[in-house]
């Protein structure tokens, strides 16, 4: 009998935690499962899938909606905070396990409700050790396990990154792939960074890729800043990686960055913050360099160092693509297998 597993996920937008959705349904089409993405019908999520063999069942987002959809599934899978309680609640009509994927080290919330619905999940994954811990600080009696968050693999086509580059002739680009959203990524600290050096270095280009509810807020704080280019939400986010000359990412908090992984990947050099699960990926002076988070002035120096040493830039990249090349789409898709046979197995011994 072929195992169906119902993905949840009701997010609006299109973010890390959707990307990586994303990823695990294409790499669970190579095994003997039966997809279903239970999602907004209009979502990106759903629009980025329409070439996977998958069934989609569209709902409005509301906590209703994704629990009906679920119905008939063998594992529901919860990507995000709303489905976590239709999965919960899918259990306990039909006595469905679920799987939990956190992605954040925030806090989960107090309250009697949310207690009941994580400890009765079969499993809740983290992509991090520092997630993991939240998770155990909360309740050491849930089930938990890591599983990291994959790097994406993305294509890149030659002549989009040429012409990428063309639009910043004799620049030296450095670039931050993300959500524009200040209080976690930390954006505000890069345009300080810019406007502090394009006296000194005018040959370094700052370009914010993605877009957000902060858009306006650091448009504005970089009024008047040439040296700084927001280029918006991209689909090719392969190309403006390939386009780089370095990629920094001073998030003030983040569950792991998986984005870092995409970076690596291209052999690029990295500069990133001490933030929740960032260390478990950026080794400090090895795959790149960490620094601490809401110091702009250690992201001014670590810029200026590896502008400067075209060798550090060169064994820094080196090192993070054979790091990136154990985190791939196949990995996480596997470990997601085996659980979810393990899943089926408790629930057969219950």
């Amino acid at each position: 009998m072929t195992l169906q597993v119902a993905h949840v996920n009701l997010a609006r937008g299109f973010r890390g935690g959707e990307r990586q959705t994303e990823l695990l349904i294409r790499g669970l089409a190579d095994h003997n499962i039966q997809q279903v993405l239970v999602a907004r019908s209009n979502s990106p999520l759903v629009a980025r899938l329409d070439d996977v063999d998958l069934e989609v069942r569209g709902c409005s987002g509301s906590l209703w909606g994704g629990f009906r959809a679920t119905q008939g599934a063998d594992i529901v899978h919860a990507h995000e905070g709303r489905g976590v309680y239709a999965a919960w609640l899918r259990s306990i009509v039909s006595d469905t396990p679920y799987v939990i994927t956190r992605r954040v080290n925030n806090p989960i919330g107090t309250g009697a409700l949310t207690q009941r619905v994580y400890r009765r999940a079969a499993c809740v994954v983290s992509i991090s050790a520092e997630v993991a811990a939240v998770v155990c600080d909360y309740d050491p009696l849930i089930r938990s396990r890591i599983i990291h968050s994959s790097s994406s693999k993305l294509p890149v086509t030659d002549d989009t990154v040429r012409a990428i580059r063309d639009r910043f002739p004799g620049k030296w680009l450095i670039g931050n792939i993300a959500a524009l959203d200040n209080a976690q990524k930390g954006q505000e600290y890069i345009i300080d960074v810019a406007r502090e050096l394009r006296e000194s270095h005018p040959d370094l280009q700052f370009v914010l890729v993605g877009d957000g509810a902060d858009a306006t807020m650091l448009q504005e704080q970089a009024n008047g800043l040439s040296n700084v280019t927001f280029a918006g939400f991209v689909d090719n986010v392969g190309d403006w990686l390939a386009a780089l000359d370095l990629f920094v990412f001073p998030s003030n908090k983040e569950g792991m960055g998986s984005v870092l992984l995409d970076a690596m990947d291209r052999g690029l050099p990295v500069i990133a913050s001490r933030a929740g699960g960032i260390p478990s990926i950026v080794k400090d002076g090895h795959n790149g360099i960490l620094i601490d988070a809401r110091r702009p002035d250690q992201l001014r120096d670590a810029i200026l160092r590896l502008h400067d040493d075209a060798d550090l830039r060169a064994s820094l990249g080196s090192r993070g693509r054979k790091f990136s090349s154990s985190f791939g789409p196949e990995v996480m898709s596997a470990a997601y297998c085996a659980l979810y046979d393990e899943v089926l197995a408790a629930q057969a011994k219950a």
